[in-house]
């Protein structure tokens, strides 16, 4: 089976996922992010590993350049792993010369580069002289293990690989050797390793990379990472997993061990860690998450914030925080089947996600805002800017790596159901009740929500198509069966489930409420009070200042706001998208003793009526620098 985070048969996972060559993307804008993909960013991405330094640097540590220096961050390595992992899961949609040609070249290079002993870190490895494990706080040197073994597993489940899949097996056996038995082991700083290794043991039957995963998830919590200026907390590192109640500290180094947690689980049966991180889980999207799906509200150290604290011009939501995001929940949707889960990727993938790349494929955001000012232009260096690559660039091949592997997440199975997560068109193929599940499924979602699903093979007897219902449409959808309506409700884990025996040429169409709406914050999100934002199906809008008649930092939305839809073929710098226009006004403040404070409210006065135009989040900032809001004040 291909495809990142596949269950051994004995898990108790509640679903299985979709292997990729069971799921065949056949249009829409899942297809067209990996068109991008291979077309702009792999390309882009390659050059830049030779620019930046990280081919060079394991150049350095093969002895093939004595004169140079290592180059960058302690990090580099990871980089050019999981631009291998993209390249992958890409060669699965077709073959590619320049794509093989490079996995070739780089993984050649890694053998080079590795040592006797299997250790393989260019930066120790050069800029320290050979010395490991002396600083695993800030060293990434099991982070970059851990961002090697997921690269192996993609190229052997995609085409068979086993080259680099024998790189990383020889530094597994490393970590073992030098891990397993010993006492209150250091733990790197930076989370990863743990769900790799569990990945590395699904794909090559070694127990002892599952034990050594279990070994530094048992001991997160007990001050083995190591001191560092921002504490405990910072490095994941304050409390036991099974202990602590919320996510805390650097967002990405969280979520990255939330998913090896659940690894874990699915791999052991430990329920603790399933109750811990499901709880966590819960508390995040409860009090810490964006509208967009974003995670991570402060730019100083990439941390969470405390609760309900969602600053929208000045969170940071990066871009890797995103992804491990959609990773920790698929997981979670995995070991359980609730769709709750689903619907977090859903808003994260179609949001704070897939605005951190361009259009083009060809620039990247590191954080992403929910609102930028006329004169964001003026600070120099802010990380809320798209650029090609960055000096610690973990973003832009964590953005691709998701992005080529989009058909993993669609769908998934158990016994005799299955289950469709997303709504992308496709052609589905899946093992089901001791037969094989062949569906047609097309639709033009995310701008409208009718969805077909045609039964092209079907196994004798009895099984369920069960449709995943959004929360946003749990109160008005439609479901019909050969063209009459289907009387069936939306189940508890949030599932419209048909069972019957099915027929090729069978179809069910589900109809999604897609009326845009008026989304108001919890009231203990203090930076948002009094404010509103538009969605629409799946999407999260924005108003950004190219569309306005006015000053978009002066707009305030109207309670009963007309929303107007229109749909739109092909927008410069965007390409297809549907609009939202609502009524809005425009509101003045004056400044009663030169402060922009007043004694009264009815000080800030509405001063006109207008229009807003508002455009899917995702799409802003590919029509030039401007500002932007998703949030606006009700007037």
């Amino acid at each position: 089976m291909s495809g990142p985070a596949i269950p051994t048969p004995g898990s108790p996972a509640a679903h299985r996922p979709a292997a990729f060559d069971r799921v065949e993307l056949t249009g829409g804008p899942w297809q067209s992010w990996q068109r991008v993909t291979r077309e702009s960013s792999l390309p882009l991405a390659f050059s830049w590993l030779e620019k930046a330094g990280n081919l060079d640097n394991l150049r350095l540590a093969a002895g093939e350049r004595g004169d140079a220096e290592c180059r960058g961050p302690a990090a580099m390595d990871s980089d050019l792993a999981k631009v291998l992992e993209t390249a992958a899961y890409e060669l699965q949609h077709g073959p590619d010369e320049a794509i093989s040609e490079f996995i070739d070249r780089a993984t050649a290079l890694l053998e080079a580069a590795q040592e006797d002993d299997g250790y393989l870190h260019s930066h120790s490895q050069v800029a320290k002289a050979g010395e490991r494990w002396t600083r695993l706080v800030d060293s990434h040197e099991m982070y970059c293990a851990g961002h090697l073994f997921q690269a192996a597993v993609a190229a052997q489940r995609s085409f068979g690989d086993e080259r680099l899949l024998a790189v990383a097996r020889r530094f597994a056996d490393c970590l073992v050797a030098e891990f397993l038995d010993q006492e209150d082991p250091p733990l790197d700083g930076h989370p990863e390793v743990e769900t790799a290794l569990v990945e590395l043991y699904r794909a090559t039957g070694e127990r002892r990379y599952l034990a050594l995963a279990r070994k530094f998830v048992d001991e997160r919590g007990r001050g083995l990472v190591g001191t560092h200026k921002w504490g405990a907390r910072s490095r994941i590192d304050h409390l036991p997993v099974r202990e602590a109640p919320t996510l805390t500290g650097h967002a990405v180094r969280a979520l990255y061990l939330e998913a090896g947690v659940v690894d874990l689980y699915l791999e052991t049966g430990d329920e603790s860690l399933l109750r811990a991180s499901a709880a966590r889980w819960e508390d995040m999207v409860a009090t810490r998450t964006a509208l967009t799906g974003g995670l991570g509200s402060r730019q100083v150290a990439e941390v969470f914030g405390e609760a309900y604290e969602l600053p929208p011009d000045l969170a940071y939501n990066e871009t890797c925080a995103q992804a491990a995001s959609i990773q920790w929940s698929w997981r979670l949707l995995l070991a359980t089947g609730d769709t709750r889960y689903a619907d977090l990727i859903e808003r994260t993938l179609y949001n704070g996600f897939a605005a951190a790349r361009s259009a083009d494929g060809k620039r990247y955001y590191k954080g992403n805002p929910l609102q930028r000012r006329a004169d964001h232009a003026e600070h120099v260096g802010d990380p809320r800017y798209r650029d090609e690559w960055f000096y610690s660039a973990c973003c832009p091949p964590a953005f691709t790596r998701i992005v080529a592997s989009l058909e993993h997440y669609m769908a998934t199975t158990d016994s005799d159901t299955l289950y469709v997560q997303q709504y992308a068109p496709a052609a589905v193929s899946l093992p089901l009740a001791g037969g094989t599940v062949g569906l047609r499924i097309e639709t033009d979602y995310p701008w409208q929500g009718a969805v077909a699903v045609t039964v092209a093979e079907a196994p004798g007897g009895e099984w369920g198509l069960a449709l995943r219902i959004p929360p946003w449409s749990a109160a008005g959808f439609r479901v019909e069966v050969g063209g009459s309506p289907c009387e069936v409700a939306r189940d508890e884990r949030g599932y419209a489930v048909v069972r019957r025996a099915w027929r090729p040429g069978d179809t069910v169409m589900l109809h999604l409420d897609m009326a845009p709406r008026l989304t108001v914050p919890h009231p203990r999100i203090d930076a948002l009070r009094g404010c509103a934002a538009i969605e629409r199906g799946p999407l999260v809008y924005c108003f950004e200042q190219v569309d306005q008649g006015v000053d978009v930092d002066e707009l305030a939305l109207l309670p009963d706001t007309g929303m107007r839809v229109a749909h739109h073929g092909d927008i410069p710098g965007i390409g297809r998208t549907a609009t939202i226009s609502v009524d809005a006004a425009t509101a003045a403040t004056s400044h009663e003793t030169g402060l922009p404070y007043a004694t009264h409210p009815a000080a800030v006065r509405t001063t006109s009526r207008t229009t807003a135009t508002a455009i899917p989040y995702y799409q802003w900032d590919n029509r030039g620098d401007g500002a932007m809001r998703v949030w606006l004040p009700l007037d």
